[in-house]
């Protein structure tokens, strides 16, 4: 039985397939379009997941969407309706776009799939499973868990921005909800949207701004005691109620009324490329406290609701890996398992495993050893032969390694010597994390890096902390933390015999004093709170970089590096050889590996565009 699961039209849109309840392929639509978290049917996505399963649209045994649009629906017009005369700009706004396109979204589907072959139409079945089933699917469908209970967290679905449910072999019960228009995902992003960062985009920069926040300090204390008198009230079981008066989401175009926000918080809303001020550190270090306590009570009702050892997470609030740290931290549960593509992109996931094992109602036996994500490595691979011949229509310069062995140990001296190295290897992952196979890699020791990578490289703020990769066997070493982590979703203090003496005034010093204080002896990945994301590799899911990484250990003594996504600000991570190179010759990066091909910067021909490049992706 195949399935194609698809989400659209929203933001991160996405396609995947599986057959027989196997993952076959997963691929969000902003790598092969390039435009960031691209919102457009992904027909690109799609073909590669049919192609990679060998199979057309006729011998599709269900389509699954990953959200009822008439339930959205329903929900747009109630809300208009309930705040009214409030709204009426944002309502004339959406209605058309809605009446012309998202209610005849079957049609669409139908126009789109049309572009990439004919079909029968009247034989494909189209499946909607709600927004909030189908992030649970992808969580407990794909962990290595028979039984679990399932924690939910969005912006918003249809009417649901939160839920929590019952996995069982194959079925889903969903237990509770919190309902529109009070969401933790859409707090958290309206103070990613006052703090200067992009909603939908900018909440892993607000998570990593945190930290800079003062904790002892009287203002971050008395914005905590705001956000919780005036914004929210937070009860025993983790559901929430938002104060609409500060909030303009529900029928604005803003997240915020900025005047209300700026009267609360006694500055203004920073805009993208202010300078940031401790203030600006301080509120994210309050939300980012709140937050957590929020998730930890959902969690913890979860566990009392479902009576599970295990829990597994899914939507985009799932992301926010110092909440994920924490709450595995506390020992609520055994085990977590988190959706390593938890955001809409995963959605499309989920979409077809509810459509296989509770819509067909087929058997599941979880595989305790080991989730169903195989590393997320689920997208497009090259073959060295077509690698090679890329390489020579862009007149690159390379040499090429017949054994692996030899390239590793070249690559790890390279490593060593404090170079920066764009490494491309096998399938893309699936989902906004970087995970080995389209990353860029630098040596975690060196004092420089962190600051290197961010202004030479990404063109990105330099307070911005880089995630370690880790050899699963060697995790404990460096980080207090005994389980996987393979999904770079888990934050964990560095080990004490790790870290440096600090100065007494620490969290008195500026910030970017604080970021280039050296913390630990592997500082590039250091955050200043002594915390890292932490990727645990393993060697059954990704060969190649435990490789790298079991070389370079034998050579440093130490088994992690610097591991960051292979892009530059504003741009997807990269999906194809030509993308890779051509982010290569942009970027102060020094070598380039792609399969067993090795580019040396220097050795390249002149690399020549018309225009200034960096325009080209917006900011994120």
């Amino acid at each position: 039985m195949t399935i194609l699961g698809i989400s659209a039209f929203y933001h991160d849109s996405a396609a995947a397939i599986i057959q027989d309840g196997k993952i076959i392929a997963a691929a969000q639509e902003e790598r092969f379009t390039r435009k960031k978290h691209d919102e457009s049917f992904p027909i690109n996505a799609v073909q590669f997941c049919l192609d990679y399963a060998g199979c057309n649209i006729n011998e599709l045994d269900a389509i699954a969407f990953y959200d009822k649009p008439l339930l959205k629906f329903e929900r747009l017009l109630e809300t208009y309706y309930g705040f009214a005369p409030k709204g009426l700009v944002s309502f004339l706004k959406s209605m058309p776009v809605w009446i012309r396109e998202k209610m005849f979204l079957k049609r669409i589907i139908h126009e789109e799939l049309e572009k990439i072959e004919g079909y029968d139409k009247s034989k494909v079945k189209f499946l909607f499973p709600e927004h909030h089933l189908s992030h649970a699917a992808s969580a407990f469908y794909s962990s290595p868990y028979n039984d679990a209970a399932i924690l939910t967290i969005d912006g918003v679905g249809e009417w649901a921005t939160a839920s929590i449910s019952a996995g069982k072999g194959n079925s889903i019960e969903i237990l509770k909800e919190l309902r529109f228009p009070h969401s933790l995902g859409l707090l958290y992003s309206a103070f990613t949207y006052f703090l200067g960062f992009k909603v939908n985009s900018g909440e892993y920069k607000l998570m990593g701004l945190a930290p800079y926040g003062n904790p002892d300090a009287d203002e971050t204390r008395a914005y905590i005691k705001t956000i919780k008198e005036q914004l929210i009230s937070i009860k025993d079981d983790g559901s929430i109620w938002l104060n609409q008066d500060y909030f303009s989401y529900a029928t604005g175009l803003r997240m915020v009324d900025d005047k209300k926000w700026e009267k609360l918080f006694g500055f203004k809303k920073k805009e993208e490329e202010d300078e940031l001020q401790q203030h600006h550190c301080n509120l994210g270090y309050a939300i980012q406290q709140v937050t957590e306590e929020i998730v930890y009570k959902m969690a913890a009702e979860a566990k009392k609701l479902t009576g599970s050892d295990y829990l597994c997470m899914a939507g985009g609030v799932a992301l926010n890996c110092v909440s994920n740290g924490k709450l595995l931290q506390s020992g609520l549960f055994k085990d977590i398992f988190i959706q390593p593509a938890a955001g809409d992109a995963g959605g499309a996931l989920g979409a077809a495993q509810a459509a296989y094992y509770i819509y067909f109602s087929k058997e599941r036996i979880a595989c305790i050893e080991q989730d169903e994500m195989q590393g997320s490595y689920l997208g497009p691979e090259y073959s060295d032969k077509e690698i090679g011949l890329e390489l020579k229509k862009l007149k690159a310069i390379s040499s090429y390694r017949d054994n692996f062995d030899q390239l590793s140990e070249q690559v790890a001296d390279l490593i060593n010597e404090g170079k920066v190295v764009g490494w491309f290897q096998g399938r893309m992952e699936f989902g906004p994390r970087a995970l080995g196979n389209r990353s860029i890699l630098g040596d975690a020791r060196n004092p420089e890096m962190q600051k290197k990578l961010n202004l030479k490289i990404k063109y990105r703020e330099g307070f911005r902390p880089f995630a370690p990769s880790v050899k699963a066997e060697d995790v404990s070493e460096y980080f207090e933390l005994t389980t996987p982590s393979p999904y770079m979703l888990i934050v964990a203090p560095v080990k004490q015999s790790h870290r440096n003496k600090i100065p007494g005034n620490y969290y008195q010093l500026p910030l970017m004093e604080r970021l280039y204080t050296l913390r630990s002896d592997i500082p590039a990945v250091t955050h200043v709170d002594f915390s890292a994301r932490v990727q645990t590799i393993h060697q059954q899911t990704n060969e190649r970089y435990w490789k790298l990484l079991d070389v370079f250990k034998q050579k440093t003594s130490y088994g992690l590096m610097v591991n960051t996504s292979f892009n530059v600000r504003g741009e997807p991570p990269v999906c194809t050889p030509a993308d890779a190179y051509k982010c290569f010759m942009r970027t102060e990066m020094d070598y380039l590996v792609i399969g067993n091909y090795i580019l040396s910067k220097t050795e390249q021909p002149k690399w020549e565009e018309t225009g200034d490049w960096r325009k080209e992706f917006n900011l994120d």
